[in-house]
C-alpha cells in the first residue's frame, strides 16, 4: 500500500477550478490548462491517503472493476507510467470518465465511512493526463488480423469502446455514426467547458492509426439498411444510445422557444466551430430548464456563457438532504444535494415544484405556470404563479432508443422501458447482432456504457471465434435475458 498512516496525516484535497468570473467568459474546461496539470502538485500526498483495504469497496462500486488501490500505490511511488498502464488495463478512455463520471468509487471509499474519501477521480485524471503529456499513450496495433467484420453503429463511450476492444483483437472494425464528427454525446451532448473536444479528438487519433475505420454523416437504417449491415460484416454492433427526449406535454407545447436539452447543447456546441452563431441562443433571454439531472446543469452553465438574463432549474422532486439518507448507507452512492460547477455561475434552482403550462404570445413562449407539489407530487392549492421564460430546455432524460429505422427494420426485441433486449453475451434477438450501452441498459453513467463496450466486445469476439474470448471485461450484472 502507500503510506500506511497516509490517511491520518494527509487532509482531503481537490482540484481548484478557475474563478467563475473569468471561466463564464469562455469555454474552456473549468480547471486550468489540463485537468492533470491542475491536480498534480498535491495529488502524491492525495494517493497516499489510500488505505490498499482488504476489501476495496471502491472495485465494487465502479462498473469498470478499475483497480484503483495499485494506482494510488503507484503514484506514491512516483512510477506513473506503471500506474497509466493499470488504469488502462480497465478502461479504455480514463481522460473521459475523469471529467464526467459522478464518481461512484469515492462514495464507496472505505476510508470515507469514517472520514473523507480518497480524491479518486483527482488521482485518475492527473495519471492520464500526464501520460498523454509525456507521449506514452501510444497505438496498440494487433498482432494478426482476423479478416473478419464488424460494424459498430454509434461513436459515443460505448461504441468507442467495444470498437478499440475490436480491433486490437485483430477484427477489422467500422464505426458508422450519423452526425457530422464521431463522439455521439461526448461531441455534442456534453459542453466544453466539462470535455474540450481536443481530449476526445486526440483519443480518436489514436484509434484510427490502431486501425479503427470512422465514417461520419451515415445515418444507418437510412442511407444503409439494416438488411445491407448485416450482409456486409459478419457481425453487427448497436450502440446507438437512448436517444428519445421524454416529452412535457403541457399546454403551450407548441410555442416556438420550447427545446429540448440535447438539442440545445448541440446547436450550443457546434456553433463553437462555426462562424454562424447558434440556432438556439440564450442571450438576452430569460431561461428556465426544466430538470435538475447533470443535463440540466449543462444547460444551466451553457445559458450562463451565452449571456442569458436570468436562469432557472425546475426539479419536480424535493431537495435532497446535504447528508447520506439513512436508507442509503455506505458504500451505496448516495441522492444527496450536490453542487455542479453550473450551479456556481449563476441562476436559481427550484425544487417542489411542477410545469402545467406553457405562456406565450404570437406563437413564441414567454412565460410558464408552476405549481408547488407535495411529496406524493401532487399540486399543492394555492401555489400556482408563473415566471417569465423566453426560452425553456426539457432536461427529463430519455425513454430508450430510436425505433424507427433500424431497431423496427431488424425486428430486435424491446422490453418493457423500451430498451433492447439482450443475451448473457449482448446478443439481441437477432443473431450476429449486438447492443450495449444505452440503448440496452437504459440511460445510465459513462462509466457504465464503457463497460457494457468492454463486455460487448468479448462477447462479439467470442461469437466470431466460436470459442471463449480472452478480450478482458468487467464483471457486470449479465444482460437481461431474452423473454422467450
Amino acid at each position: 500500500m502507500a503510506d500506511p498512516q497516509g490517511f491520518m496525516k494527509v487532509a482531503r484535497q481537490v482540484a481548484e477550478q478557475r474563478l467563475v468570473c473569468e471561466r463564464i467568459t469562455d469555454w474552456s474546461e473549468v480547471y486550468p490548462g489540463t485537468l492533470g496539470a491542475a491536480v498534480l502538485p498535491f495529488i502524491t500526498a492525495q494517493a497516499s491517503r489510500c488505505m490498499d483495504c482488504g476489501v476495496p469497496f471502491c472495485h465494487f462500486s465502479c462498473p469498470l472493476g478499475n483497480l484503483i488501490p495499485e494506482w494510488n500505490d503507484l503514484v506514491w511511488r512516483d512510477e506513473w507510467q506503471v500506474a497509466a498502464d493499470r488504469l488502462h488495463a480497465t478502461n479504455n478512455f480514463p481522460e473521459f470518465t475523469a471529467r464526467l463520471c459522478p464518481a461512484l468509487c469515492e462514495a464507496a471509499c472505505v476510508l470515507g465511512a469514517v472520514r473523507e474519501p480518497v480524491t479518486v477521480k483527482n488521482i485518475e485524471a492527473a495519471i492520464i493526463d500526464r501520460a498523454w503529456a509525456d507521449l506514452r499513450v501510444e497505438p496498440v496495433s494487433p498482432d494478426w488480423h482476423s479478416l473478419q467484420t464488424i460494424a459498430v453503429v454509434g461513436s459515443g463511450p460505448a461504441g468507442l469502446a467495444v470498437a478499440q476492444q475490436l480491433t486490437r483483437a485483430g477484427h477489422t472494425v467500422v464505426v458508422y455514426e450519423r452526425a457530422d464528427a464521431i463522439g455521439g454525446l461526448l461531441r455534442y451532448g456534453i459542453p466544453n467547458f466539462k470535455l474540450e473536444k481536443t481530449v476526445l479528438d486526440r483519443r480518436l487519433k489514436q484509434m484510427a492509426l490502431e486501425g479503427t475505420t470512422f465514417k461520419t454523416d451515415v445515418d444507418i437504417g437510412v442511407d444503409i439498411t439494416g438488411k445491407q449491415l448485416t450482409q456486409r460484416f459478419d457481425a453487427v454492433v448497436l450502440a446507438i444510445g437512448a436517444t428519445q427526449p421524454r416529452d412535457l406535454v403541457v399546454p403551450g407545447r407548441e410555442f416556438t422557444g420550447v427545446h429540448q436539452a440535447v438539442e440545445y447543447l448541440s446547436a450550443a456546441t457546434k456553433a463553437l466551430t462555426s462562424a454562424a452563431p447558434s440556432t438556439i441562443d440564450a442571450r438576452g433571454k430569460h431561461v428556465v430548464v426544466i430538470g435538475g439531472g447533470d443535463t440540466g446543469a449543462d444547460c444551466v452553465g451553457t445559458a450562463v456563457r451565452q449571456g442569458a438574463a436570468s436562469v432557472s432549474s425546475l426539479e419536480i422532486m424535493a431537495r435532497p438532504s446535504e447528508q447520506r439518507p439513512a436508507n442509503q448507507p455506505w458504500p451505496l452512492y448516495p441522492t444527496i444535494y450536490r453542487v455542479a460547477s453550473a450551479h456556481q455561475e449563476g441562476g436559481v434552482r427550484l425544487y417542489s415544484v411542477s410545469t402545467t403550462r406553457f405562456l406565450g404570445e404570437n406563437g413564441q413562449v414567454n412565460a410558464i405556470e408552476i405549481t408547488d407539489v407535495d411529496n406524493a407530487l401532487a399540486p399543492i392549492p394555492g401555489t400556482t404563479r408563473t415566471m417569465p421564460a423566453e426560452l425553456v430546455l426539457l432536461a427529463m432524460g430519455f425513454t430508450g432508443p430510436q425505433r424507427t429505422g433500424l431497431v423496427d427494420e431488424l425486428g430486435l426485441e424491446l422490453d418493457a422501458r423500451g430498451a433492447i433486449v439482450r443475451t448473457a453475451d449482448f446478443q439481441t434477438s437477432m443473431p450476429g447482432v449486438f447492443a450495449c450501452g444505452d440503448c440496452g441498459r437504459g440511460q445510465s453513467l459513462i462509466v457504465w456504457a464503457i463497460a457494457e463496450g468492454r463486455s460487448c466486445a468479448n462477447g462479439v469476439d467470442a461469437f466470431l471465434k466460436g470459442s471463449v474470448s480472452t478480450l478482458p471485461k468487467p464483471i457486470v450484472p449479465a444482460a437481461r435475458p431474452l423473454s422467450r
